[in-house]
């Protein structure tokens, strides 16, 4: 998967999606929803706000139009203003042939039931019934603006508030959201589906808790009825004699390696680079994969460190369908995780993944400290960057030369490009780049990457405010902490012949990671039925490190599972939190969650019970 993706989004934008997802639950049940109707689609964008006229809505929903998804509403939404006053106070100002503020009805009645988008009669009656914007038979236009842009703003408020305050609606758009990621145009942001459910974790774990006491919890009697319970103890030390011992000889062997990084996008979702692995001949192979260790400075501490990581290997077919897992990474060495195994002759697809359960947004309130200063003017008066700048843009370089040679080549810097600003650099650009910047062998120098940084922050007249824009893309935040990414290394020893690795773009990239992920949990373990329910089945994955679940719906109608996690111990969930439910649409497989311990050397219990909601 490339980093081909828009800068990350704004608090403005976070809050937008959050109004969308408020104003799609106030209408219906679910994002997973469909809007089925041109009346749907008129009141649910009445409810994000806007006022949609005809015109408008056959715009988008035309004869070929049979439904529309949220991520279509998302994008309506972008391109429809809300509904603002001093719009429409300009409308009836050029009504108002007095200028007194007041049109009469039988003036409003003349242009609002004869021209553009007619009203009947009995419309026109409605809006001079409201008392306090009827005075003797005229219309105070003021007034009557004031109480319908007051209205929309209330009906958007209610929908936050309903959101925020209910939480089977705020677990119900949880599952959604896991199974149904943003249609883009960049090849990462569809990660939502390949990470599947590695990543929605906005509420603190005892909130969730809270919150989820009071409304959905099924009664007794039916959770007996349908509800399946696995209780898994893992010990510490079962993990250790089950590891993988490294071959003897193993500098012997041909040895490849590639750099990559994952990132926690603001939906929650992970995304990160994926590879193509050649092995000339049938050969022994020693896999691993493991968190990146950079330069950081002697007073911060490496919390990507305790990421979990794993490598997925499948067959590179020429379609999705023809891909088959053929191994993964279920073993762990310290901080290594590890396969072992012979590998006919041909071309993989290696497909990192971490189970989203250490790699987790962070609360921004927390940052109450003043922002690292990025540029400062020295003696002369020239700007220039300042030493914690160039650290980390020195560890941003470590990131993103893949291959290690120290220098970054025009493919490797439009991955970072992509990353951070959505454009590549062209070959044009990157003549000019070697006339201005040090280059070496047609290649970036770390020395190169600096002044490239600094240009752009010269040419703001040292204003960081896009510096901060690819430094929050890269994973850090306003103190220059790497909180939303990890780095990591993959390493590929040969026994007979030498692997090549290189990095690869591929539009299937989280479609065949998504079902990397489901077949290692469905081959490792066999389905259990919930009661009841002969048709919707529970797989449980138990690795040496990490535990998964997955809910296979074979009915024919989407059903929705309520999890619950309270009795566990010493566990963290992807999820984020201890009781949720997920909506698995009809005919479908979904993972549920991914556990790991919380403390690693403590004995760790998860005891998860799923249970059917009922239709409602």
């Amino acid at each position: 998967m490339s980093f081909q993706e828009s800068p990350r989004p704004s608090d403005e934008e976070e809050a937008f999606y959050m109004q969308c997802r408020a104003a799609y639950l106030a209408v219906f049940r679910s994002s997973l929803t469909n809007i089925a109707s041109k009346q749907q689609l008129c009141r649910v964008l009445q409810q994000a706000g806007r006022n949609p006229s005809h015109a408008t809505l056959n715009k988008y929903w035309t004869t070929r139009t049979y439904k529309l998804n949220f991520d279509d509403f998302c994008e309506i939404v972008k391109c429809e203003k809300k509904t603002e006053e001093a719009e429409l106070m300009r409308a009836f100002k050029k009504m108002d042939v007095n200028g007194d503020g007041y049109i009469t009805h039988s003036e409003l009645e003349k242009v609002l039931t004869t021209g553009g988008e007619k009203m009947t009669s009995e419309e026109v009656n409605a809006i001079f019934s409201l008392a306090d914007i009827n005075t003797g038979g005229k219309l105070d236009y003021a007034e009557f603006c004031r109480l319908l842009v007051s209205a929309v703003e209330l009906c958007q408020t209610a929908a936050l508030e309903r959101l925020e305050a209910d939480a089977k609606l705020k677990r119900q758009n949880f599952g959604s959201q896991s199974y149904s990621p943003p249609k883009s145009s960049v090849s990462s942001s569809g990660a939502a589906a390949a990470q599947v459910d590695a990543t929605h974790r906005a509420e603190s774990d005892s909130t969730l808790k809270k919150d989820s006491r009071s409304s959905s919890r099924p009664s007794s009697a039916r959770s007996r009825r349908s509800s399946l319970s696995n209780s898994i103890t893992m010990t510490s030390s079962s993990t250790k004699a089950s590891k993988i011992p490294e071959p003897p000889g193993l500098q012997e062997w041909h040895h490849s390696y590639v750099k990559g990084c994952f990132f926690l996008e603001d939906d929650g979702s992970i995304s990160s680079l994926q590879y193509q692995l050649h092995v000339p001949q049938t050969t022994n192979v020693y896999l691993t994969v493991q968190p990146l260790s950079l330069s950081q400075r002697t007073d911060k501490t490496s919390s990507w460190m305790t990421v979990d990581t794993a490598l997925f290997v499948m067959s590179a077919g020429e379609t999705k369908e023809d891909s088959t897992l053929v191994c993964f990474t279920d073993s762990k060495d310290k901080d290594k995780y590890v396969w072992k195994g012979e590998l006919n002759a041909g071309t993989y697809n290696l497909l990192p993944f971490t189970s989203g359960c250490r790699l987790k947004k962070r609360s921004k309130k927390s940052l109450s400290n003043k922002p690292v200063e990025l540029v400062y003017k020295t003696d002369t008066g020239e700007l220039d960057l300042t030493r914690e700048l160039r650290e980390v843009l020195s560890d941003i370089f470590e990131v993103i030369d893949l291959d290690g040679s120290g220098l970054l080549s025009l493919e490797e810097y439009n991955f970072f490009e992509l990353r951070t600003s959505g454009e590549k650099c062209d070959k044009d650009a990157w003549a000019v780049c070697k006339e201005n910047f040090d280059m070496r062998k047609n290649q970036l120098t770390r020395q190169g990457f600096m002044e490239l940084n600094l240009m752009e922050a010269t040419e703001k007249d040292g204003d960081p405010a896009d510096l901060w824009v690819t430094l929050e893309a890269m994973g850090y935040n306003r103190m220059l902490e790497l909180v939303e990414a990890c780095p990591f290394q993959i390493d590929v020893h040969c026994e007979g012949t030498q692997p090549s690795v290189q990095p690869l773009s591929m539009d299937s990239g989280p479609k065949l990671l998504n079902q990397a992920l489901q077949k290692s949990i469905t081959a490792r373990t066999g389905a259990k039925a919930l009661r009841g329910h002969d048709n919707v089945f529970i797989y449980t994955y138990r690795g040496e490190h990490r535990i998964s679940s997955l809910i296979a719906n074979k009915t024919n109608q989407k059903v929705t599972v309520h999890v619950n996690n309270e009795q566990s111990r010493n566990c963290c969930s992807s999820r984020g939190m201890t009781v949720f439910a997920v909506e698995v649409p009809a005919r479908t497989k979904m993972v549920c969650q991914h556990v790991l311990p919380i403390i690693e050397k403590q004995d760790w219990t998860y005891n998860c019970v799923e249970t059917i909601l009922p239709s409602i």
